[in-house]
């Protein structure tokens, strides 16, 4: 009998094995569906941003920074196109490129290092190791050329922007740079860094697993970048290269050890024309130093030390030391406590008073509680003297009588008013505050040896900018004005983003009182302690000053003796002006021979830069008497060409002397050559048939000497003179320095310019 139960479980056991996977098959399906569900429903946009980047390579298009221009639309501050040279070391691998041979060109053609290339190409995980940030165009077409002509793959570039400042130096502390990130960094390029930074854009390309792109037209789109907005200054190009020219001759001239500051301003407006420091720096070339700042430093051997030396002076270089540094005033202040006495009627420009030479105040004493006089800086007194001759004479006891007849609550009431404590708000994060006294201290009537002190600029300092905005307001008609340096900011469309405009914080002192006090100023520069600022065919007003230096920043080298700031402030047209310089120089060596004093240095700089600017710069023609046309320089007119009777004549009628070497007719040769600029009353060389001289010339030493003698000494040289300063009919005029130094070889027939100071000028530092 057949066995049927085998049959049975064999048929049971295909069953239960058809169930258990059938079961397993909906189970393994119901994994599988949950895991497409989460990665396609619940997940799909964070598995899809994987896939992307898996796929896609971004690159950063870099915005262009804004443009800085200058008050006439010339550029300071540009960014231009360069590219970023980056090797795909892992493309490199891929495509069997020689790894050696890429880091070799590369090398040769961008100056990095072969060995640095060499050692990213051997990252073969990575596609984008930089080699060369911003790369101009001559080397990015080199580079371009050494891939196409090696059928290189792995080495691309990458548009990117260059800050470029086409203007050097100029205006460096004002400008500040960017770093290497292109975010700004110090001056108005840190200031203004959300307006000029603009919004990248991107460029993205399909790769595949390996990351090798997978095309390049059809695969690949990018996001325009956006450009940051420009900025319009204030500054005026054409007067920060003079106040800049003259600032830098001055630190020579007068070896002055600690930098220098110089500020020009619209007396009407507040508008900045010109701000400068020195030491200054190229913000093209940042972390450099100048070979005068090199050289204080050739001394430190310690290497540790010479970084942190070298560190400090690029920090000093950098500031704006118009807006950061604090300086006792010195007598340039007396500016202010004549304005103060005048309106509040406290004196008369015809009111007497008598300097002896000391006087003493009530709680000034020394340590042992004896008096303690104010002194004059005329040790033996002016005498009796007109307010007008005090200021003239930049009389120290006269002001601290004003001072005292003002009282030190009116005092200080004008001290606020002229903004003197507290921030000027020029467009800087850098300016810091004044130091003064507590009212506590100053108001206490049992002491008033501050107030005493203060009247003629001492125990108390302020900023340059503070100054010269408070000095602006006593000669423009009595408005303390708000300075500025930026006049507008513009999108990329040209609209108005944001603008400045002159404004009117309060007025100070009356129109009368500052009508006066210019015509006080005016009489400084034209015959008291200011007379080396004077200019022929200008009237200009100003104020001398001589202040120890109780700031000071770095060490100098004189040892015990005291180091002093001397300092200048001029305006012209004196009676209606449209320009204040306001000028201090940072310790004066005391081995050059010139008495150290803002008279005998400071004033004739600036009258130097008035000079250049205000016919120049400003277009303010000089009116000339017949007594100025004596004194100016003249610009050589033209002999060459004509006959030497016709030579003689011409030079004849405009007061030149002449010598003629050879016997021709015609004249061949003429030095100085035509439209240079001379000193009226030269003796010119006119070359008839003969060459002039070919031997270089030594210049002479020429410090101390009359016009005369300098004159003579360098004709003798076949040298010609070209004078600044005081006019050289002035009886009592001196050279004080000169364009070339002494001992230097020039050319036969160089001009030489000279600076003429008044030597009776002198005022001391107190």
């Amino acid at each position: 009998m057949k066995d049927t139960r085998k049959g049975f479980t064999s048929r049971a056991l295909i069953v239960r094995t058809l169930f258990i996977l059938t079961v397993c098959g909906i189970a393994a399906f119901a994994v599988l569906a949950a895991r497409l569900y989460d990665i396609q429903i619940v997940n799909n946009s964070q598995y899809e941003a994987m896939a992307l980047s898996g796929q896609l390579r971004q690159s950063t298009i870099n915005a262009s920074r804004g443009t800085i221009y200058d008050a006439n639309g010339k550029i300071l501050a540009m960014s231009a196109s360069v590219s970023n040279v980056f090797i795909s070391p892992l493309e490199i691998e891929r495509d069997g490129q020689d790894a050696e041979f890429i880091a070799e060109g590369l090398s040769a053609i961008l100056g990095v290092g072969r060995d640095a290339i060499l050692e990213k190409a051997m990252k073969t995980g990575s596609q984008y190791e930089m080699v060369k940030m911003r790369v101009e165009s001559g080397e990015a077409a080199q580079v371009n050329n050494f891939i196409s002509e090696n059928k290189l793959k792995g080495i691309h570039l990458e548009p990117s922007t260059k800050r470029y400042y086409p203007q050097n130096c100029l205006a460096s502390q004002v400008l500040g740079f960017v770093g290497t990130d292109d975010t700004g960094l110090y001056g108005l390029e840190q200031r203004y860094n959300g307006y000029l930074t603009g919004v990248s854009g991107r460029s993205v390309r399909l790769t595949n697993a390996r990351g090798a792109n997978l095309g390049f037209s059809d695969f690949e789109d990018s996001y325009d970048a956006l450009d940051g907005y420009d900025i319009k200054l204030t500054i005026d190009s054409s007067v920060q290269y003079y106040v800049e020219k003259h600032l830098s001759q001055a630190i020579v001239d007068y070896d002055i050890l600690n930098g220098a500051v110089c500020i020009a301003m619209n007396a009407k407006t507040g508008a900045i024309l010109a701000m400068a420091s020195y030491p200054t720096y190229d913000p093209n070339n940042y972390l450099s130093l100048g070979e005068r700042e090199l050289g204080k430093l050739a001394h430190i051997e310690d290497e540790d030390e010479y970084r942190d030396a070298v560190a400090m002076a690029q920090f000093l270089q950098w500031r704006n030391r118009s807006l950061s540094d604090t300086y006792e005033p010195g007598s340039v202040f007396k500016i202010m406590t004549l304005a103060m006495a005048l309106e509040e009627n406290v004196a008369t420009p015809d009111s007497w008073f008598e300097c002896a030479g000391s006087m003493e105040v009530v709680g000034r004493v020394d340590k042992e509680q004896k008096p303690l006089p104010v002194r004059c800086w005329r040790r033996w007194g002016h005498g009796p003297q007109t307010l007008r001759d005090a200021i003239r004479n930049s009389c120290n006891l006269v002001c601290v009588e004003l001072g005292l007849r003002l009282g030190p609550e009116t005092f200080y009431k004008y001290v606020e008013a002229f903004g003197l404590r507290e921030k000027t708000g020029l467009d800087s994060e850098s300016e810091v505050r004044g130091k003064w006294w507590e009212d506590s201290v100053f108001f206490d009537r049992r002491n008033q040896s501050q107030l005493a002190s203060s009247s003629f600029g001492q125990t108390f300092s302020v900023t340059p900018i503070q100054m010269i905005t408070a000095v602006a307001s006593v000669v423009n008609g009595g408005y303390l004005m708000q300075p500025y340096i930026v006049a507008q900011v513009t999108d990329s469309a040209g609209n108005v983003v944001e603008a400045n405009e002159p404004t009117v914080l309060r007025q100070v002192i009356s129109a009368g009182t500052s009508a006066t006090v210019r015509s006080i100023l005016q009489d400084v520069v034209e015959t008291g302690t200011g007379k080396n600022a004077s200019i022929r065919g200008y009237s200009v007003g100003g104020k001398t000053g001589t202040s120890e230096n109780t700031t000071q920043i770095a060490t100098s080298e004189e040892g015990a003796r005291k180091d002093y700031i001397v300092s200048f402030v001029g305006f012209a047209p004196a009676n209606d002006p449209e320009i204040v310089i306001l000028l201090l120089l940072d310790t004066p060596s005391h081995e050059t021979g010139i008495n150290i004093s803002g008279g005998s240095m400071a004033a004739p700089v600036v009258g130097n830069m008035l000079a250049d600017i205000l016919p120049l710069s400003l277009g303010i023609r000089p009116q000339y008497t017949e007594e100025d046309l004596r004194d100016i320089n003249v610009n050589m007119i033209r002999l060459t060409g004509r006959s030497v009777e016709e030579a003689k004549e011409l030079l004849a009628s405009q007061g030149f002397e002449f010598t003629v070497a050879g016997d021709g007719d015609i004249v061949t040769g003429q030095l100085p050559a035509t439209n240079a600029l001379i000193s009226s009353g030269s003796k010119v060389r006119i070359f008839a048939g003969e060459d002039a001289p070919h031997e270089p010339v030594t210049v002479p030493g020429l410090s101390g000497l009359s016009y005369g003698s300098a004159k003579q000494t360098l004709e003798s040289r076949g040298l010609f003179i070209r004078t600044a300063g005081v006019p050289k009919s002035d009886g009592s005029a001196l050279v004080s320095v000169q364009s070339v130094p002494a001992g230097s070889e020039v050319a036969y027939g160089s001009i030489v310019e000279i600076t003429l100071i008044d030597k009776d000028i002198i005022e001391m530092p107190t």
